[in-house]
C-alpha cells in the first residue's frame, strides 16, 4: 500500500517549488484539491508505478489548475466552475493520466534508467515471465502511443472504464473510442511481442 502525503502540505510545497508569489488559495480550488488529491495520486501511480513520480504528477496537475484559475483576472472560483467543476473527477483523472505518460516519455527521451526501473531481484530463467518486467515494458510502450490513444487506453484498461463511459467523458462517439482502443492494443501487442498478453476485453 502506497502512503499518500498530506494534501495541504503537498499543495503548499508545489506552490513554493514553483516560486509563486504570496497568494491566497481560493476556497473552491482548496476544496477541489482536498477532494481529489488522492484520486490524482492513485491514477498517476497506476501508470508510473512509482510513488515519487505520482506525487510529482499530482503537484504538476494541481499547479497547472491553480495557474489556470489564477490567470482569469482573479476570478479563480468562476474559472474553476466553468472549466473543471462540471465534471471535476473526470477532468483531474485525465489530467493525471496525461501528466504521468509525459513523465514516462521524458525519461525515455533522456535515455536514463532510474533506480526504480531496476529489477528488485534477478529475473528468473525467462525475463518475459516476470510481471515487473512486463509492467515496465507496458509503461514504455504506452508512452509510444499518441496522446489521445494513451489517454483512452489508460482509461479503459488501467482505470476500468467502459467504452461508453469514455465516450461520454471525452465527448466523442463510442465507435471512435472502440477504434482507438483496438488500434492502441494492436500497437502495444506489436511492441510487446515477446510478452504473453492476456485478453483484457
Amino acid at each position: 500500500m502506497v502512503k499518500e502525503s498530506n494534501g495541504r502540505r503537498t499543495l503548499q510545497s508545489a506552490l513554493a517549488l514553483a516560486e509563486e508569489p504570496a497568494i491566497v488559495i481560493p476556497s473552491e480550488f482548496e476544496r477541489v484539491f482536498r477532494a481529489h488529491h488522492g484520486l490524482v495520486f492513485r491514477t498517476a501511480y497506476r501508470i508510473t508505478g512509482n510513488a515519487a513520480d505520482a506525487e510529482d504528477v499530482s503537484q504538476t496537475v494541481f499547479l497547472r489548475l491553480f495557474r489556470r484559475s489564477a490567470s482569469a483576472d482573479g476570478l479563480a472560483n468562476h474559472a474553476l466552475k466553468n472549466d473543471v467543476l462540471e465534471n471535476e473527477e473526470s477532468y483531474l483523472r485525465r489530467a493525471a493520466i496525461n501528466a504521468a505518460v509525459d513523465v514516462i516519455r521524458s525519461r525515455q527521451s533522456d535515455r536514463t534508467v532510474g533506480l526504480t526501473d531496476l529489477p528488485a531481484e534477478p529475473a528468473h530463467d525467462n525475463p518475459h515471465n516476470d510481471p515487473r518486467e512486463l509492467r515496465l515494458a507496458l509503461r514504455r510502450a504506452l508512452a509510444q502511443l499518441k496522446p489521445r490513444a494513451a489517454e483512452i487506453f489508460a482509461l479503459r484498461f488501467l482505470e476500468g472504464f467502459t467504452n461508453l463511459q469514455i465516450a461520454r467523458m471525452l465527448d466523442i462517439s463510442q465507435v471512435l473510442v472502440a477504434v482507438i482502443v483496438f488500434r492502441a492494443r494492436q500497437q502495444l501487442r506489436r511492441q510487446l511481442g515477446a510478452y504473453r498478453l492476456t485478453n483484457t476485453d
